[in-house]
């Protein structure tokens, strides 16, 4: 009689199955995903901590305002005097926690040159209309900023819709347009530092920034921050790399998530060129995918400069089922498109994706069972060598053990160095704090995100509909064809910042089961977050 159970044996069998060379192959590509990532990261955190080394050198040279400018003669009066018009369109989406101090930083900034603010509604009934009302009472002699009711979009998103209600409502004389969400939160010397970039670099099409997300303890959260510091810092820290190792002359950053923050110039929106107004009006739904289509089609230059990083607080009771949602948005930008070459670059994106997303998993799946079988064999009193496989398994999930451990290190290393950047650039701020991440959570998190990835993706690709903050968005060949509205069958809330989408006070929708289990689990050595 065998002295293996059947259980037993099929750990064994499964073992040996996994030590094959297709699933050797399938864990050591594994592998190399984990390396891959942990390289994006460490040139992502050599740009930053390059720039944190110049403002530190800058200050020890005398100047104390170096998180505005490395060069203290660029704030002397004469100029100041000579900066552009700048504009900042922010539309707006229902009011939570974190809204009133991101709309205080905003509009707080220490740009010396002409500013105004557009804040865009999609009708007064919004919270976020009164709420921004009482705080602009506060700055009214202080702050030229208003706020706009751009009423029901039609024919696209009604994001695109009310940002391009704002820009046609910009001063004359703008010379920059900068688009900004209302969940993240500025730096005094955010402006005026894109704002140079542009004047150096006029051929500069988009300068965009990436968030440094601040998880609130739910696995939703840390899912999120694990997907942003994926598809921002990353291609970030590898475009940066590529563009100084192999300088091409002309580099276009292919990412294809612009993210919360965006600089253009103001004439490409009056002059509508490369039909930039037509494509995000007629039709678009994420206008990440089209201005990044735009950009690839007539081969204009994307960038990001190293300070642009930004404070992301993510909501307090931020559970599974909204980052579910989260994700589904996020995979569903990928089945809009303008042109068949947009077509053709979004079905290669959502092909590699999903095929890493799952090669990053599987390796775990089969380490646990190669550990499984080991432990079995040792409890019943054998040696690990009575199998052919056993101790091959071992090796291949220490392995893996070994590369998770440099892909976190770097991840940590990253977020250590973003926090730190993000201190300097606000030394009036409460500071930031590395403690309040649980890295245990971090680690589930990369599983379960690059699990869930490739089932958003195909979900979003079948059903060709999404709600999107209480509006639901049918696309047909790759642009918004439907557009329904129903208060009583969408959210309440919004995903990321819990903000209330509409005026009446409502209930808070019922957690999911992972939202309370990871709720609970997060208590385990879990600080109390820091007020941010």
């Amino acid at each position: 009689m065998s002295p293996f159970d059947s259980l037993d044996a099929f750990l064994i069998y499964s073992s040996g199955v996994f030590c094959s060379p297709l699933a050797i192959f399938i864990q050591i590509q594994g592998y190399l995903i984990c390396l891959i990532l942990a390289v994006g990261w460490a040139f992502a955190a050599y740009v930053r901590s390059r720039e944190i080394r110049q403002m530190k050198d800058s200050m020890k040279g005398g100047n104390s305002f170096a998180f505005l400018s490395h060069d203290i003669n660029d704030l002397e009066h004469s100029n100041q005097v000579n900066l552009p018009r700048v504009t900042v369109v922010m539309p707006l989406k229902g009011f939570g926690e974190h809204n009133l101090h991101n709309w205080r930083t905003q509009i707080t900034s220490l740009y010396g040159g002409p500013l105004e603010f557009h804040f865009v509604v999609e009708s007064m009934d919004d919270p976020a209309y009164h709420a921004l009302n009482r705080l602009l009472a506060d700055f009214k002699d202080d702050v030229d900023a208003k706020i706009i009711v751009a009423g029901l979009s039609t024919t696209c998103s009604q994001k695109i819709h009310n940002q391009l209600i704002g820009v046609e409502r910009m001063h004359k004389d703008s010379k920059y347009v900068l688009f900004l969400d209302d969940d993240v939160r500025l730096h005094p010397g955010s402006i005026g530092a894109l704002t140079a970039e542009m004047e150096k670099n006029p051929e500069i099409f988009i300068q965009t920034g990436y968030p440094l997300d601040l998880p609130s303890g739910s696995l939703g959260s840390y899912c999120i921050y694990e997907y942003h510091m994926f598809s921002s810092a990353l291609f970030d820290g590898v475009c940066y790399w590529w563009q100084n190792i192999f300088p091409l002359g002309r580099v276009h950053d292919g990412k294809y998530q612009l993210l919360p923050f965006r600089t253009m110039h103001a004439d490409d929106f009056r002059n509508n060129r490369h039909e930039v107004v037509s494509d995000l009006r007629d039709g678009g739904y994420s206008d990440d995918m089209t201005l990044a289509a735009i950009a690839g089609a007539h081969k204009r230059l994307i960038t990001s400069p190293p300070v642009a990083v930004f404070p992301h607080p993510l909501a307090s009771d931020l559970s599974f089922s909204r980052y579910w949602n989260y994700l589904r948005k996020q995979t569903f930008v990928l089945e809009s498109y303008t042109t068949k070459v947009n077509w053709i670059m979004n079905r290669a994106l959502f092909s590699s994706h999903c095929y890493l997303s799952w090669g990053f998993v599987a390796p775990y799946l089969m380490a646990v069972v190669h550990l499984a079988a080991a432990i079995r064999i040792y409890s019943l009193g054998h040696s690990l060598g009575d199998t052919a496989h056993t101790s091959r398994g071992l090796t291949l999930a220490g392995c893996l053990a070994i590369c998770t451990f440099i892909e976190l290190l770097s991840m940590w290393n990253l977020t250590r160095i973003e926090v730190q950047l993000c201190n300097m650039l606000s030394p009036e701020a409460l500071p930031l704090s590395l403690a309040s991440y649980n890295w245990c959570l971090v680690f589930v998190a990369m599983l379960v995100d690059n699990f869930l990835y490739p089932i958003s993706a195909f979900r979003s690709h079948f059903s060709q509909s999404i709600n999107w903050s209480g509006i639901r968005y049918h696309l047909k060949d790759g642009k918004i064809s439907k557009i329904d509205r129903s208060k009583d069958k969408g959210p309440k809330y919004t995903d990321l910042g819990g903000k209330r989408l509409y005026g009446k006070r409502g209930v808070h929708p019922n957690s999911s089961i992972f939202g309370s289990w990871s709720t609970n689990l997060t208590q385990w050595r879990q600080p109390r977050k820091f007020d941010v």
